[in-house]
């Protein structure tokens, strides 16, 4: 017979074979899912495709239904997936001091860098050496604008930071040396323009810096350009200065060295424009209902990410000599991504089998995007298949394949009260030495459901040498440990849809420490969307329970576009102006909230 619901189970006659998860099967899909052939499946690649559809197919094969678009087990998703420079529009020509005008070539001479706004300026110049701005008292902080007016000029600065320093010293100004920061600097400065070179003294001097994949591609807010060492010399032509000469004043951090100044004479015209590349990736989504429901149906979520870092373009922690190489992810999620395979034939059996027993159904999803900020199942769950209300909880597997010491990590159980007596029953015969982390608010899958009033649990074995590494491979897993974890988690999960209760949600606390030690960063307990790149702003999908911003009245949907007087374009500005805040002192936000400004005020506390 057929069954009486979405077309797919047979109820009646002989049962279907019970699918037993196994090591053996576990291990086949990792092999098939870390093969160079998949080239390390970074999202919208031929290997991501090549992944999904494998996944896909097993679905199918295992009898669960589609959820995805069209009747198909696809849910799409747009992302941007790089930059690349628009050749024809691309302009830069200096006047020298001296009275010459000289063009430029792109790509040659200079190029734009991905987070350039697309933008024409012309302008005066002036030299704010490395262009730096980091916190801190006179001897320790670091100014490269100060008493420097730059309002409406082009502003050229030095790449990296001074060359001389101590390694300490060399360590406090690096998280500032990034070229974005230096954008956002010149920018709040008044600049309308950034130009930057790889100064004489520094690694590859002369040379352009890479149009390089940016994971947020939000634009700076002003045009930015890699120059040559050439075309910077010119730019110092006829000015009476050196670059040379100033470079090695500010690498020894020399006081009486003159290291910013006015170009005099000098102008540049220039026009910055790049291409955003846009792609698709894609969810894997199947379903199997339960025969019991009455009226709406509830799901339980059952899912992973898919994805990795492709050839290490992002996110790689190649050692030397790995650099470039297919980097597979075996653990990273390979291992998860086996896991819910497995779990959704034994599930979708044990479902079949004995349709009487389950009162809720089991969405079983593999997720695209999760190592570029979560884009895949963030989509998922701002396009859900069924309404967020009907999802009961969501379980999530990333690295589970390296199970040690008997020990198995499980996060998120603050989500709710039902977490840790359900763990700890179905532990009594899976024995697993448990972590328990009640935070919920992770950088994995789980954050694209808990701001949304979803429970969530998230199953891990730890972090290891070879994460994010070529040599995350197959052989590195353990099969017998995963297999424990997915029929501890099956347990669980067949537990909750037998007894259909819904299980509560909690607004998680940041837990108190007893000491409060000085120096400690400045805490808000926001949650950015990393996936929008809108370039107005920093939407946020949720703010923590008892968080200073939810305290203040920030919520989720607000787009801060301002802090501490400070404009806000994209998460790298939120990100440094939080990093300049100071525990305990009020900062004023705005923020948009359904078309107006609000503006808020904050106590930051700190970092624990």
């Amino acid at each position: 017979g057929r069954c009486k619901f979405h077309g797919g189970f047979p109820l009646t006659g002989a049962p279907a074979a019970n699918y037993a998860i196994s090591a053996e099967g576990l291990r086949e899909k990792v092999t098939v899912l870390a093969a160079d052939d998949m080239e390390g499946r970074l999202t919208g690649t031929k290997g991501a495709k090549k992944a999904g559809d494998y996944i896909a197919s097993f679905f199918e094969s295992a009898g669960l239904l589609p959820l995805g678009e069209k009747g198909k087990y696809f849910q799409e998703f747009p992302f941007t997936s790089g930059v690349k420079v628009d050749k024809g529009y691309n302009k830069l020509s200096i006047t020298t001091a001296e009275g010459n005008t000289i063009d430029y070539k792109v790509e040659q001479d200079y190029t734009p860098l991905a987070f350039t706004e697309n933008a024409e300026v012309e302008g005066e110049v002036v030299f704010a050496g490395y262009g730096l701005r980091a916190p801190g008292e006179e001897g320790e902080g670091y100014n490269s604008y100060a008493g420097l007016d730059v309002k409406d000029k082009i502003v050229l600065v030095l790449r990296y930071l001074p060359e001389d320093l101590e390694t300490e010293r060399r360590q406090e100004l690096n998280i500032y040396a990034g070229v974005r920061y230096k954008a956002m600097n010149a920018r709040e400065n008044g600049a309308k323009a950034l130009l930057v070179v790889t100064g004489p003294n520094s690694p590859g001097a002369g040379e352009l810096a890479s149009i390089e994949f940016d994971q947020s591609l939000a634009s700076s807010g002003i045009p930015v350009m890699s120059i040559t060492g050439e075309v910077a010399e010119a730019l110092f032509d006829g000015t009476g200065k050196s670059l040379v000469d100033t470079q090695d004043g500010l690498d020894l951090e020399n006081p009486h060295v003159e290291s910013a100044f006015a170009l005099d004479g000098v102008t540049v015209r220039l026009k910055a424009a790049v291409k955003k590349e846009k792609d698709k990736g894609r969810n894997v989504i199947s379903y199997i209902r339960a025969p019991q429901t009455e009226g709406v149906p509830y799901y339980i979520v059952v899912g992973a990410h898919y994805d990795h870092i492709g050839y290490g373009k992002i996110g790689s922690l190649a050692r030397k000599g790995e650099e470039g190489q297919i980097h597979n992810g075996a653990d990273d999620n390979a291992s998860g991504t086996s896991v819910v395979m497995e779990l959704a034939a034994a599930v979708a059996d044990e479902v079949r089998n004995n349709p009487d027993k389950y009162k809720y159904g089991f969405i079983f999803a593999t997720w695209s995007g999760e190592e570029m900020g979560i884009i895949g199942s963030n989509y998922f769950a701002n396009n859900p298949p069924v309404p967020l209300e009907q999802v009961i909880a969501y379980y999530n597997f990333d690295m589970v394949g390296r199970l040690r010491d008997n020990t198995l990590i499980v996060q998120g159980t603050g989500s709710s009260t039902a977490w840790t007596r359900l763990i700890e029953k179905k532990n009594i015969v899976a024995g697993f030495n448990l972590k328990i982390q009640d935070d919920p608010y992770l950088p994995t899958d789980i954050t694209a459901f808990y701001p949304r009033r979803v429970p969530v649990v998230s199953f891990f074995t730890g972090s290891h040498e070879e994460y994010n590494r070529p040599v995350d491979d197959t052989e590195t897993l353990n099969y017998e440990g995963m297999l424990r974890v997915a029929n501890f988690a099956k347990m669980m999960m067949l537990d909750m849809a037998k007894r259909g209760e819904p299980i509560d949600y909690v607004e998680v606390e940041r837990k108190k420490e007893k000491s409060m030690r000085s120096g400690m960063q400045a805490y808000l307990g926001t949650i950015p969307d990393y996936a929008s790149d809108s370039g107005d702003g920093v939407l946020l999908t949720g703010v923590r329970a008892d968080g200073p911003a939810a305290k203040a009245g920030l919520m989720g949907g607000d787009m801060i576009i301002r802090f501490a007087g400070q404009e806000i374009k994209n998460v790298y500005d939120y990100t440094y102006a939080l990093g300049a805040a100071k525990v305990g002192e009020p900062v004023e936000v705005v923020v948009m909230r359904e078309g107006k400004e609000v503006t808020l005020t904050v106590i930051p506390e700190a970092r624990q």
